[in-house]
């Protein structure tokens, strides 16, 4: 079998490194449209296009810590090495990912500097035709795999809400993704849209410069966080004025720079309107299991899920495709893949969630990845990995300023203890 992958970050190595174990007849492709291994966790200086006209995929900005600890971001057969702090910084975790890469031998499969343009069936042939475009040398090829797995990631198209009086404000506005260094806000007044993982963590990060934050959100529940004396939180924007914002509340600020922190939206550029799959109010379907794709069987979407152990998920979703792939496993009828995402969806709706949380775990991921190892009878990941992931997601809520410095280790498949 031949298959390609679309992305060398932490799922497409993930991808590579089961593909090429030798558990699998497998000959394997991976595309790379930047130059280095790493994804989301490559920091560039630089915002906007690249030198070929393409978008800058990483959002990461220079200070980030992670927001989960080591114990849980390390890949099932490959834990991130021991350290003294729990916490790590970007450059520890792109480290960790080139040494994933080396440690099974995963460069040789790679080409970077390779954007996959198109991706679609071939008529009859139960093959893919996979357009792709050797950026150095400007050229065109196309090539025929026999399945495909997705890993483009999903922190990269930025997601941005309209807002009356966008186009009269007269201050700067940025979302997020073009967010490198603390430095542009000293000495302003800025409002941050959202709160969210990047929206909490990017105003405490950005309160270090900025003369005033505004923390601008819709949570039911107040945030247990204590922020620095110049962090403030406010309800809703209802419009931008010319030089500020007036609030759902009513109140009005003068501000310089909006900054939203509101999310990223699904993207898949390449995917042929013919591969079946689709974006509806960011929930991607029709899917079996967030995951294969139900119209194309022998296309998957690695990484969809979000608030989870990420590499861990990874590695089991690539483990799970290949029983499947390779007819270890059967897959169940298209009506009744159909069925469960249906179910799931309705489901998910009766608990409050609208179509575009469909793809959200959090307490709930270890059930899914219980369902995985379960319907492909593949090992499982260990519970414990979510009891701390759900520990870890409380401290970041309640002590944003204080929770990274906790220490863990992990004593056996179900528990933990704090250094």
């Amino acid at each position: 079998m031949k298959i390609a992958v679309i992305g060398a970050g932490s799922a497409g190595l993930a991808a590579l490194r089961h593909c090429t174990a030798g558990a699998y007849d497998c000959e394997v492709v991976c595309y790379e449209k930047t130059d280095q291994v790493g994804g989301t966790w490559v920091y560039r200086e630089e915002t906007g296009v690249d030198q070929y006209g393409l978008q800058i995929h990483t959002s990461m900005y220079k200070n980030l810590r992670t927001n989960l600890p080591k114990e849980v971001m390390g890949y099932p057969d490959y834990p991130v090495p021991d350290a003294p702090e729990s916490y790590l910084t970007r450059k520890q975790i792109l480290d960790f990912l080139n040494s994933y890469c080396d440690h099974f031998n995963l460069r040789q499969y790679i080409r970077l500097q390779h954007n996959v343009e198109l991706v679609e069936p071939t008529n009859g042939e139960r093959k893919w035709s996979i357009k792709v475009k050797d950026l150095p040398k400007n050229t065109v090829v196309s090539e025929s795999f026999d399945a495909v797995m997705v890993c483009n990631g999903h922190y990269f198209q930025p997601s941005m809400p309209t807002l009356k009086g966008q186009n009269i404000f007269q201050g700067q506005q940025l979302h997020s993704h073009d967010y490198r260094v603390p430095e542009l806000f000293a000495d302003k007044t800025v409002v941050v849209l959202g709160a969210g993982p990047s929206g909490m963590d990017l105003a405490l990060d950005i309160s270090k410069k900025a003369k005033r934050v505004i923390l601008s959100h819709h949570l039911k529940d107040p945030i247990g966080t204590v922020f620095p004396g110049n962090v403030v939180q406010k309800p809703d924007v209802q419009e931008l004025t010319e030089h500020g914002v007036l609030f759902k509340d009513g109140a009005s600020e003068t501000v310089d720079i909006i900054f939203y922190c509101t999310g990223y939206k699904y993207s898949f550029p390449f995917l042929s309107e013919k591969c079946g799959v689709r974006v509806d109010s960011n929930m991607v379907t029709p899917l079996w299991k967030h995951l294969v794709s139900i119209e194309s069987p022998t296309l998957a979407l690695i990484g969809l899920p979000f608030y989870v152990c990420a590499f861990d998920m990874f590695d089991l979703q690539v483990r799970f495709v290949l029983k499947f792939w390779y007819g270890k496993k059967d897959l169940p009828s298209k009506a009744d893949m159909l069925r469960q995402e249906r179910e799931e969806l309705v489901k998910r709706e009766k608990e409050g969630l609208q179509k575009k949380h469909f793809h959200m775990m959090g307490p709930k991921q270890g059930d899914y990845y219980d369902d995985l190892a379960d319907t492909a009878g593949i090992t499982p990941l260990p519970p414990v990995f979510t009891k701390l992931h759900n520990e870890s997601s409380d401290g970041f809520l309640n002590d944003l300023v204080h929770y990274r410095e906790k220490r863990y280790r992990i004593i056996d498949d179900y528990n933990y203890i704090v250094l």
